[in-house]
């Protein structure tokens, strides 16, 4: 007996964009809490074939990217769903881990893959306000409590205890990419995976950081069939949130977008 009425398959489709953490004012980034509901709701179709993660981020707090990682692979294993990540622009630094919760990773061959590493920056104002004749006053109970004070000089051991720090947040990073890609990685192509250096699309697929090149309508088509249903779940900005951000303070949101738009140019957007 033949079926004319083939069931369509559905994905659940989850887009993550923008900058890790709680970025300016009003927390526009990508955090755990403003994303787990969306993610529940997105692993809770029942009837969905596989889960899709769309993400473009050039990374942020390695705190939330682990968290959201975690959920994410949490949720795969309990609700028995793979797990399919599509890089658009950028999946590096934090997004890269985040990405690394798909049992398969897919990208353009133009998008930004990798920055295994961690980074911390920050200025120096100590000359600048001898200059105009300014008096730096800080009192602390801890000797180590004013570490990195931007107006006072750097101290080798601060420099030392951040180091083991960013050390010890790298291993972290670098254990997630090998239990997400194990065998995949290309550790005999010469080329240091994990030294914080980045690639495009085409050469992270040759590293073994990707699967393979292409967008998410088309893989998913070419995995499910032509008549795949796609169910769209992606946070909405709140009106409040919308509201807030339009009136507040506009010193405020310039530091917002600088702060953002440092992140984004490491990898030149």
């Amino acid at each position: 007996m033949f079926s004319f009425f083939k069931k369509k398959k559905i994905i659940s489709h989850l887009r993550l964009n923008g900058v890790i953490g709680n970025v300016g004012k009003f927390k526009q980034g990508i955090d755990f809490s403003g994303q787990e509901e969306t993610i529940k709701k997105a692993f809770s179709l029942k009837k969905a074939s596989a889960i899709a993660v769309t993400i473009n981020s050039p990374g942020g707090s390695p705190v939330q990217s682990h968290l959201i990682y975690k959920f994410i692979r949490q949720l795969a294993k309990k609700n028995k769903k793979k797990v399919l990540v599509f890089a658009e622009d950028v999946a590096a630094s934090g997004g890269y881990l985040i990405a690394c919760a798909g049992d398969e990773i897919y990208a353009n061959s133009s998008s930004i893959i990798g920055s295994i590493g961690v980074i911390y920056s920050s200025f120096g104002f100590k000359e600048l306000i001898k200059k105009f004749g300014i008096e730096r006053r800080v009192h602390t109970a801890g000797k180590n409590k004013s570490t990195l004070d931007p107006f006072l000089e750097e101290k080798s051991e601060d420099i030392e205890r951040l180091k083991n720090i960013q050390l010890d947040l790298h291993k972290d990073f670098i254990k997630v990419v090998e239990d997400s890609r194990g065998s995949k990685l290309n550790k005999n192509s010469g080329i240091e995976l994990f030294s914080g250096e980045f690639w495009s699309g085409s050469k992270a697929k040759e590293l073994g950081l990707v699967d393979g090149i292409g967008n998410a309508d088309q893989i998913l088509r070419e995995k499910f069939g032509e008549n795949v249903e796609i169910k769209k779940f992606e946070k909405t900005k709140g009106w409040l949130s919308k509201k807030l951000s339009s009136s507040g303070d506009q010193i405020d949101q310039l530091v917002n977008i600088l702060e953002e738009r440092s992140i984004w140019q490491r990898y030149g957007f």
